[in-house]
């Protein structure tokens, strides 16, 4: 499948004019996004944490206020895909900007290496089931895309195969779209140096090493053709049902600033209003005054 020529878009994290986040890091369809012009320590205007804690905040409520509308209209849902090379930041993404919302409306889907059962089927077969449904949110951390990316650099099935899914992950995304499901997918772009800075944080920190695995390093030799394959994957994918977005990650501040704008604002963005009550109000505070006054009536008996 030949890849679209790019169209002349600036690179994510390159600067320019002010615009939002979701404007400015995101990959237009049709356009082939250059990764090594995109850098990864980017931060906007912004020089420290402290400049960004009071509107991230922010953002984090605009999404909790947002999500209790999603939940209460259940009418449509969303689903948040997060890639990245390893120690991205895909669980501190995951723990920073959606530990405040509602547990009864959010679930995450972690997506390892297949099992055999998940093997004996279409490769879309082990995701569709975690799909968000009307009303909830749903984060992919890893997802469907290690299909072309893992299975890619590592020759699991020939080429034919894995640039076929292309179209598939295309048509898989569109059924959920039309299905009410809005879709945000995120490419955390990281460095060689600042992965193995967190490299070493994990092996200095006791808390932080259960997450040590020794295919840390040897993927490390693949970067280029890990590079070579998120390029082409978000060339191929990024479509206006299902964008992607390549955010900076080398300061996890920045990153957690501009992904919660951009959630917020897509949920914000479906302009859902608070549904009307299935009960007869007028009757239910009737009933309530009485129960009310009977209570209160015990309550003076029991006193005198």
């Amino acid at each position: 499948m030949p890849l679209a020529e790019p169209k002349a878009v600036a690179p994510p994290g390159s600067g320019g004019t002010a615009m939002s986040y979701s404007k400015e890091f995101a990959v237009m369809p049709g356009s082939r996004p250059r990764l090594e012009q995109a850098d990864p320590a980017y931060t906007d205007k912004y020089k420290s944490k402290e400049q960004v804690e009071e509107t991230t905040r922010g953002n984090l409520e605009r999404l909790r206020k947002a999500q209790y509308l999603l939940y209460a209209t259940a009418q449509r849902s969303l689903l948040v895909v997060l890639q990245g090379l390893d120690a991205s930041g895909k669980d501190g993404t995951i723990s920073h900007l959606f530990a405040g919302m509602n547990p009864q409306g959010i679930s995450v889907a972690r997506f390892k290496e297949p099992t055999a059962a998940e093997l004996a089927h279409d490769f879309l077969w082990r995701v569709h089931p975690y799909a968000p449904a009307k009303g909830g949110i749903v984060i992919f951390n890893r997802s469907h895309y290690e299909d072309v990316l893992v299975a890619r650099v590592h020759k699991l099935v020939p080429k034919a195969v894995w640039t076929a899914r292309y179209a598939l992950i295309n048509s898989f995304e569109k059924l959920l779209s039309k299905h009410g499901t809005k879709i945000l997918k995120f490419y955390l772009h990281i460095s060689p140096e600042e992965q193995l800075k967190r490299f070493k944080q994990r092996l200095e920190d006791p808390m932080k090493q259960w997450k040590i695995d020794e295919s840390d390093y040897s993927e490390r030799q693949f970067w280029p053709e890990y590079i070579e394959a998120y390029e082409d994957a978000l060339a191929e994918t990024s479509t206006e049902e299902a964008p992607w977005y390549i955010i900076p990650s080398d300061r996890k501040w920045f990153r957690n600033l501009a992904i919660s704008e951009i959630v917020a604002e897509a949920l914000e963005g479906m302009k859902l209003t608070l549904p009307s009550a299935h009960a007869d109000i007028e009757a239910i505070r009737l009933k309530y005054h009485a129960a009310a006054a009977k209570q209160s009536g015990k309550a003076s008996s029991d006193r005198n």
